[in-house]
């Protein structure tokens, strides 16, 4: 959800990209709660961090969203870059209805879209010099 929101949000400013220690399938509930704000993420390939980390290329930013209770298997991406650490809830470990799942789904999006929002502002005028 971070990467899509980052990529939807930043327009062409930053170019995000995502990748997990353990990358499988996407979370039906991810999928679901970024089609309600009009974001179609479902023919995104989930990829690992080792794979990024192995082509080679440097990032700006590195930017780790597990949630404090997992915080110690967030990945560590060696190089010169500014690593960010923003804590939010892991939709797969969501308890209840498919529907409850959804709304609390919904309510971390909302979050980490809060976050996105801010951190831009952020760089906009760390960037730049100026606000926007």
């Amino acid at each position: 959800m971070a990467e899509a929101l980052v990529n939807h949000l930043a327009g062409d400013r930053i170019e995000a990209e995502s990748a997990g220690l353990e990358p499988g399938k996407l979370n039906p509930l991810a999928v679901e709660a970024m089609n309600a704000m009009g974001i179609d993420i479902s023919a995104k390939q989930t990829r690992s961090v080792f794979d990024v980390y192995k082509s080679g290329r440097m990032f700006t930013y590195v930017v780790t969203v597990c949630d404090e209770a997992t915080a110690e298997r967030c990945p560590i991406f060696p190089g010169i870059t500014k690593r960010l650490h923003w804590s939010f809830p892991d939709p797969s470990t969501l308890a209840g209805t498919y529907e409850e799942k959804l709304r609390q789904t919904i309510a971390i999006r909302d979050q980490i879209r809060n976050q996105i929002e801010n951190w831009l502002s952020e760089v906009v005028i760390s960037t730049s010099g100026n606000r926007k």
